[in-house]
């Protein structure tokens, strides 16, 4: 089986080596087969460029020049994949990089098509979150969850995978390039029958995360009903 992992990436020269050298080790004590795709989303601070300095075996770079958002990064790694499973996770391993083989080792067991991250079923899901941050994050969750009729219990925790067939066919349909991408895909998903699993994740290195609940809350629902009504109406 390869595996895929796709990160992606927009000014992180803070962080990208490290995670880039962190990932190449990892994978290579763990995969026989795999590749690392960093999509870039038209980063300003060279973290192309220095991404690929590294010349670190079976990673490579993909993306483009303008700014379009973390839907489009994604949707350019993934599509630009060519594992048997596909995942992808945030350039700050937020989730660690165990997860990785725990994505593997569930399609490994199988059977199934899409691999999705829970903060909300891991007992330690939201250790380290202030109280005001972990209610916010989920009453947001809860919220977008009952307006796009998701029955999910973390839909936008920044941790998914894909069978190959899967991932080329939810995000070839795909057109979402802000934060409501995880929403499109998981709609697609639902839309075209693939069977989901849940994995139990928790945050172990925390940042400030680039959602700011309130102001874009409104933004996302607004993305929701848009979203919604394009797959509703859609043929497949």
């Amino acid at each position: 089986m390869k595996f895929s992992l796709c990160i992606p990436m927009y000014n992180e020269t803070s962080i990208i080596e490290a995670t880039a050298r962190t990932l190449s080790d990892y994978m290579q004590a763990n995969f026989d087969d795999y590749e690392i795709i960093f999509s870039d989303d038209g980063s300003r601070d060279g973290s192309a460029e220095l991404v690929r300095s590294l010349g670190l075996p079976n990673v490579r770079v993909v993306g483009y020049e303008q700014n379009r958002g973390k839907g489009c990064a994604v949707r350019t790694g993934i599509l630009a994949a060519t594992g048997d499973v596909v995942m992808f996770t945030d350039a700050d391993l937020a989730y660690g990089t165990d997860v990785i083989f725990e994505v593997a080792d569930i399609f490994a067991k199988g059977p199934t098509d899409v691999v999705i991250g829970s903060r909300n079923i891991h007992p330690d899901g939201y250790e380290g979150y202030t109280f005001i941050r972990k209610l916010a994050s989920k009453t947001y969750i809860k919220i977008l969850c009952i307006a796009g009729g998701l029955k999910l219990s973390d839909s936008q925790t920044g941790c998914k995978a894909f069978s190959a067939k899967a991932a080329k066919d939810i995000f070839s349909r795909c057109e979402t390039d802000g934060f409501a991408f995880d929403f499109e895909v998981i709609l697609w998903a639902q839309k075209l029958g693939y069977r989901f699993t849940e994995m139990p994740v928790k945050i172990i290195n925390h940042r400030e995360s680039k959602v700011r609940v309130f102001r874009d809350a409104f933004r996302m629902l607004r993305d929701l009903r848009k979203i919604k009504k394009r797959i509703k109406n859609a043929e497949v």
